[in-house]
């Protein structure tokens, strides 16, 4: 198998299907060349496996290659207009493209005409792409490094810089900026930024945008680099909405890191938040310098119900939280049922930076976080709320009928078991015969 030094200056085997490198062979062959393109580069080079293969064919036609193609799977023309070919086979599926130049014609991200040439050298096809670090190809099946426009150097100066001028034509590009900065943490080239500053969101779709956030948010990488792209970029002046923590947005910075810190720490624990969990976390921190203004930002990103749900709900507790709750079994269990749990609201207060609450007027008190995790653990209240001892199916079983006065007791026991009064189903009961009156 081939390998490759990578930026570390290790040497580095990629994980290449066989059949991939066959295929190569066989482009070669026919008098083309193929390179693997964009993400699976930039990744090998950083000594990481990606699964993400794009190929791209140089010097054969489309009737030329799909035959080659056809003798390892079936084969589909998903993007004929824009020269993507897509091989499926067992167990694996590729994406072969021909090298192409975009003209921007219309408004939006479909407003382009494609115009495939297979003649065209890799940095002439090369300048339609967004970074430089997304720039590079590596040429089957050597995997020969192709870099026109310095992705490498880039990568190892910490820099995310635009191939050329065709960056202006999709204005996604700003949010992957974003993203790629948090991800690879990559900071923004002074002449990116003021590019970026003459382009807007407003022609991009909700769909769009909210991926481009969940990436930032999301994807493992440094956060606190994203919000500093976010901000060169001024994009919090289009997205209003989003306020520094404490009037510091390096405190929010901060508070982004630690939270994809906590997300990792999780994962090796092997007790990792589900998808709809890490995604509600991840908002509720990026969100958290003015809740009350959680819900309009989520509402014009997206419309996932969970999100515009959750998060407004676990922010408003988080400001208003009472460094009191530690000792208030009581209140500590109310709240687990306001919001299916604390373990969300735990995390969010101890990604908040410590100074918070060691300089807190009316607490003073570092080990905040800390004392809230464990007294809702103690009270296994972290992974869910309380459920009520006595149930319907009880009272009927004690000879009570269906009625009002059913649902009163069912909600008064409850109200006693999250006071502590009642603490099991046989205390419940207990408290339940004064009641009920056999039919």
């Amino acid at each position: 198998m081939p390998s490759i030094v990578t930026l570390a200056g290790e040497t580095f085997e990629p994980d290449l299907p066989k059949r991939l490198l066959s295929i190569a062979h066989e482009i070669r062959e026919a008098g083309g060349r193929a390179f693997l393109v964009g993400g699976w580069v930039r990744d090998a080079l950083l000594g990481k496996d990606c699964r993400d293969y794009d190929v791209e064919v140089y010097d054969l036609t489309q009737d030329e290659l799909v035959p080659i193609l056809k003798k390892y799977g079936r084969t589909n023309l998903v993007g004929k207009a824009f020269g993507v070919i897509h091989l499926a086979m067992k167990g694996l599926s590729l994406d072969f493209s021909f090298p192409r130049t975009e003209s921007k014609v219309g408004y939006g991200h479909r407003g382009f005409v494609v115009h495939t040439d297979e003649k065209l050298s890799f940095k002439e096809a090369a300048l339609r792409r967004d970074f430089t670090i997304n720039a590079m190809g590596m040429e089957l099946p050597e995997l020969t490094l192709c870099d026109p426009y310095g992705g490498i150097d880039d990568l190892k100066k910490g820099l995310l810089r635009h191939v050329g001028p065709a960056f202006v034509e999709d204005s996604l590009r700003i949010l992957r900026g974003v993203q790629f900065a948090s991800r690879f943490a990559l900071t923004l080239a002074p002449e990116t930024v003021e590019l970026c500053k003459t382009l807007s969101l407003a022609d991009l779709s909700i769909e769009r945008l909210f991926e481009e956030f969940k990436k930032w948010l999301l994807k493992p990488g440094k956060p606190s680099k994203g919000l500093r792209a976010f901000l060169d970029i001024k994009l919090n002046e289009f997205f209003p909405e989003v306020f520094p923590l404490h009037e510091s947005w390096d405190a929010l910075g901060e508070m982004l890191d630690n939270m994809e810190s906590a997300r990792q720490t999780l994962v090796a624990e092997g007790n990792a938040l589900s998808d709809a969990q890490a995604m509600e976390f991840a908002f509720a921190s990026f969100l958290c310098g003015n809740p009350g203004t959680s819900l309009k930002f989520l509402e014009r990103i997206t419309n996932e119900t969970h999100l515009l749900k959750i998060v407004p709900l676990l922010l408003n507790e988080y400001s208003n939280l009472d460094f009191a709750i530690v000792n208030n079994a009581p209140a500590l269990r109310r709240l687990a049922v306001k919001l299916g749990g604390l373990k969300l609201l735990c995390l969010l207060v101890k990604c908040t930076p410590r100074e918070f609450y060691a300089n807190n007027a009316c607490a003073g008190d570092a080990e905040f976080p800390e004392k809230l995790w464990q007294a809702a653990a103690d009270l296994n209240l972290l992974e869910a709320a309380p459920q009520p001892f006595l149930m319907g199916k009880m009272l009927m079983e004690m000879g009570m009928k269906p009625s009002k006065q059913m649902g009163e007791l069912i909600k008064q026991s409850f109200e006693l078991q999250l006071d502590g009064k009642i603490k099991s189903a046989d205390d419940a009961i207990e408290w339940v015969r004064g009641f009920v009156i056999p039919a």
